[in-house]
């Protein structure tokens, strides 16, 4: 049984799972699809084609499918897909795609967005992801599982967060963020400040993998070796270890560049 406040607008056509709570003053239009035990708070708006899976719960004031801020978008018919088991905090947006980006922003399970985070359009974000306070996603950005982007940081269009990185706050990343370190710093600032060992150890892995992944920091990052051979070294000393082959796979299939 769904509990709809009388204050707040669900369109006819609007498809809602079962055990949904609608606050009031809330709009939900006639392209959104609402999977079941859904808590949509007061004054939360979706527009456009939106699709969300079960469990989510969205406090208060969240736009989830607004057009993308583009100037290139002229009305194509895009979405967003937003998975299972997300909190979406207070003033939270999150825009639709663009045909030249795919038609398609895309949010995966488990993760957290704190008050007023923005996903832009043609973002891929994994799972059991953390996007502190104003975090902020420029468009057609791809977030790894397990990954941080820390409270008022922002990331450049195009770039890559890869899985288990750690955004430290007040960061603007312009190139590449790689998977288990930590970055900070603002713009040419942005500084590697090591393996993430804590917040890895919290998420279960081994001091072996920690270890090799210390190895291979220090072959790349703190000797005197050119990046790519670098990456022949690493691999070397150490790439039997997955977490090291995707490290290493994850620079060597970089665009932008990598901060460093």
């Amino acid at each position: 049984m769904n509990r709809i406040h009388e204050a707040s607008v669900v369109d006819p056509a609007a498809k809602l799972g079962d055990g949904i709570e609608v606050g009031p003053f809330a709009y939900i239009g006639p392209d959104v699809t609402v999977g079941d035990d859904c808590t949509i708070g007061p004054h939360c708006v979706f527009h456009g084609k939106v699709t969300i899976g079960s469990g989510n719960k969205l406090v208060s004031n969240v736009a989830v499918g607004g057009p993308p801020q583009d100037t290139s978008y002229a009305g194509e018919p895009t979405e967003i897909v937003v998975g299972s088991d997300n909190v979406i905090r207070e003033f939270v947006t999150i825009n639709r795609g663009t045909a030249k980006g795919g038609g398609v922003t895309r949010i995966g399970n488990h993760n957290l967005f704190m008050a007023y985070s923005h996903v832009a359009h043609d973002c891929q974000v994994g799972e059991h992801t953390i996007f502190a306070n104003a975090a902020t996603l420029a468009g057609h950005v791809h977030v790894g599982n397990h990954s941080t982007v820390g409270a008022f940081s922002a990331v450049h269009q195009f770039c890559r967060v890869g899985e288990y990185a750690f955004i430290g706050g007040f960061s603007v990343i312009t190139k590449d963020a790689l998977p288990f370190v930590k970055t900070v710093g603002a713009r040419s600032d942005a500084q590697l400040y090591g393996i993430n060992t804590i917040g890895l150890e919290r998420k279960g892995f081994s001091k072996e993998s920690i270890d090799a992944l210390k190895v291979a920091y220090r072959i790349l990052f703190q000797s005197k070796h050119l990046l790519k051979d670098g990456l022949e070294e690493a691999e070397k000393a150490v790439g039997q270890h997955s977490e090291v082959r995707y490290l290493l796979t994850f620079i060597r299939e970089s665009t932008r560049g990598i901060q460093r």
